[in-house]
């Protein structure tokens, strides 16, 4: 399976790269194939390192202005002309996308991703992994968008909060039908 996974390419303490590892070392074992932003850099690099070294293949999409960051040994890498292109690669060289703990580039990643399949422009499988609590306000606000009639489907069509990354994977083996 090609698991997109939405991150931060900041440098973070261990409460979120452990966990981060934990579960690129778990794409890798498991035979998949991390479709990610292609950096280099902080987070990103962190679980690249883990699936690369867990067996995983690397497939990066990166941008032109952020070329020079791009990972050299990614199995396949992509250099987008803008941000919307990105966007668009990453979802459509995906089978499913896992938003991990990021900043403002990784809110509109996952907002995005969230309304084309509100939109019924795709349907692949999306996980928030929800480590040490990062997205309980988001939880709590897109929960609120449930409950005020702003969402025309319900929230958990459309993601799946996942507390860890045992939990994360299950759900997309799961949703993918892989045994």
């Amino acid at each position: 399976m090609n698991i997109c996974v939405f991150l931060s390419a900041a440098d973070l303490d261990d409460r979120y790269t452990v966990p981060a590892r934990e579960f690129a070392e778990l794409i890798g074992r498991g035979g998949h194939t991390l479709v990610w932003g292609g950096s280099e850099s902080g987070l990103m690099k962190v679980v690249a390192d883990g699936v690369q070294a867990a067996g995983g293949r690397l497939v990066g999409v990166s941008v032109d202005f952020l070329a020079a960051k791009a990972r050299t040994n990614a199995d396949e890498m992509v250099i987008a002309r803008d941000l919307a292109e990105r966007k668009a690669l990453l979802l459509e060289k995906s089978d499913a996308i896992v938003i991990m703990v990021g900043g403002t580039g990784t809110l509109d990643e996952a907002t995005e991703i969230l309304e084309l399949k509100k939109h019924g422009k795709h349907t692949k499988p999306v996980v928030l992994l929800n480590t040490a609590g990062f997205y309980d306000g988001l939880r709590e606000q897109f929960q609120r968008m449930e409950d005020e009639g702003f969402l025309p489907v319900p929230l958990t069509d459309l993601v799946f909060f996942a507390k860890d990354g045992v939990g994360a994977l299950a759900y997309l083996e799961e949703s993918a039908g892989v045994q």
